[in-house]
């Protein structure tokens, strides 16, 4: 339970390099995750060194496209700079790590009722699997950062990745330069709703 408790988000990471088994480790530890009928919907791309930069300078031209261009998330302009932010997060994270559902359909796809439901099953798979590797993260005393701002430069990141399926998040991972507290929860008491028998 430590680890579930204590994680926090990390926004400042140090140079110091993760090891390949680290990182490894922490891959494995999310394929132990639960999957909708076992599917097993994820593929992981490890990204550091030159390509990282090649990376970032891709998210840096869907941000100026989201900016002046057409944009695919025009009713959140006023994340723009949060995502500008993200990107100065991952320049200095030493791995950035892709999660990509090579079953999952383009985001413009059209889907029958039943194709939405598997596609959200597999969603739920995948994430489970983040969240199994962002505890083995801070188990090990390595931080990290779940992304979801790749969104401002969907379009770019998919080309440069060139994988096949659909890209869901990015998570940065790296050993951690500042100490967070905890953020504001809702109690518990505020989002559990009771339903027993009438008797």
């Amino acid at each position: 339970m430590r680890e579930i408790y204590e994680r926090r988000s990390i926004r400042k990471f140090s140079e110091k390099p993760l090891s390949k088994q680290d990182i490894m480790e922490i891959i494995e530890s999310g394929t132990k995750a639960p999957s909708s009928k076992n599917r097993q919907p994820w593929k992981y791309i490890v990204v550091q060194g030159e390509a990282k930069r090649e990376m970032l300078e891709a998210f840096r031209t869907g941000i100026k496209r989201e900016e002046n261009g057409e944009a695919l998330l025009p009713g959140s302009r006023q994340h723009i700079s949060a995502a500008k932010y993200t990107v100065k997060i991952m320049e200095q994270a030493p791995v950035i790590l892709f999660a990509v559902n090579p079953l999952g359909k383009d985001i413009f796809a059209e889907m029958t009722p039943e194709e939405r439901i598997y596609e959200i099953c597999n969603i739920q798979s995948l994430s489970a699997s983040i969240q199994n590797m962002l505890l083995a993260a801070e188990e090990k005393g390595i931080g990290s950062l779940w992304i979801c701002d790749i969104y401002f430069a969907y379009g770019e990141l998919c080309r440069w990745l060139d994988t096949e399926g659909e890209l869901l998040a990015a998570i940065a991972f790296g050993y951690p330069e500042e100490s967070p507290g905890a953020r504001p929860r809702r109690a518990v008491e505020d989002v559990v709703e009771w339903r027993k028998d009438r008797t």
